[in-house]
């Protein structure tokens, strides 16, 4: 198939605004995929879709929602409407905080799990449900080399990535079989605003080996057929900054796979 056959007629791109969501959805766009534009920020967003209208000559609606409020499944899903969602990409998920846990109020640490895990978990029984009737789609969910561990100033964002990798290992597992693609595109250094904001803050110069935004969607989108991981700058079978290679991760993933169909059955 090709990729409006795959991915369209739509795809959704949550946290568009800037960064890699911002250069997912003009990539997508110019495969021919008019995307749904989700972020907090009226103002930019209106941008990319200007952006992308003149690039590719497609009109993607906009909706400014906050993915840390309670009801934001409720807010996107009307957002989307009666449109047919054959891409979601999940990018939001940026830790803005750079703090130690303790140093933070609770509440802080509460959003940052409702955007990171309970939205996230939200969108994706949302639009794989669809995509699995029509036996085909993808679920791209940005991720961080974060997610395979723990360290000072990262407790809760660190947790949300490592739900974020077993979440989106485990639906490449139940949704390979239906058609719908998986991936978890797990990103090191990127060069992002929020990012650069973050470095400002904290008076730290920009490292020079930032992977760019343009690359990391190029990247995400032309990997997302294989999944479930990509480690951003290695090969398959590759360890490098992560525990075990992907290609490993994969293997695993299907024997467990395997083992708990024996158990539950198909």
């Amino acid at each position: 198939m090709s990729f409006v056959e795959r991915y369209g007629p739509w795809a959704v791109v949550s946290g568009a605004s800037e960064g890699t969501g911002r250069a997912f959805a003009r990539k997508i766009a110019s495969n021919g995929v008019p995307c749904i534009l989700i972020a907090r920020r009226t103002d930019p967003l209106a941008s990319l879709a200007e952006v992308i209208r003149a690039e590719s000559g497609l009109v993607c609606p906009t909706a400014a929602i906050d993915l840390t409020s309670p009801d934001a499944i409720n807010q996107l899903v009307a957002a989307v409407g009666d449109r047919e969602v054959g891409l979601f990409v999940s990018n939001a998920g940026a830790d803005p905080n750079g703090m130690r846990f303790l140093d933070r109020d609770i509440d802080v640490w509460l959003e940052h799990v409702r955007r990171n895990v309970i939205t996230t978990m939200s969108c994706c029984h949302h639009f794989a449900k669809l995509m699995r009737a029509r036996r085909k789609g993808g679920l791209l969910l940005v991720n961080s080399g974060a997610c395979y561990g723990g360290a000072s100033f990262m407790a809760a964002y660190s947790a949300s990535k490592a739900f974020t990798l077993n979440f989106g290992e485990s639906l490449w597992a139940e949704l390979r079989p239906h058609g719908v693609d998986v991936l978890n595109l797990v990103l090191g250094r990127t060069d992002t605003p929020a990012f650069r904001a973050v470095l400002a803050e904290k008076g730290l110069p920009v490292p020079p080996d930032l992977a760019s935004p343009d690359d990391v969607a190029q990247i995400g989108l032309d990997r997302l057929p294989q999944g479930p991981i990509y480690n951003w700058g290695l090969a398959d079978d590759v360890a490098g900054y992560a525990p075990t290679s992907a290609g490993i991760r994969r293997s695993r993933i299907l024997a467990i796979d395997m083992a708990t169909k024996q158990i539950y059955g198909d």
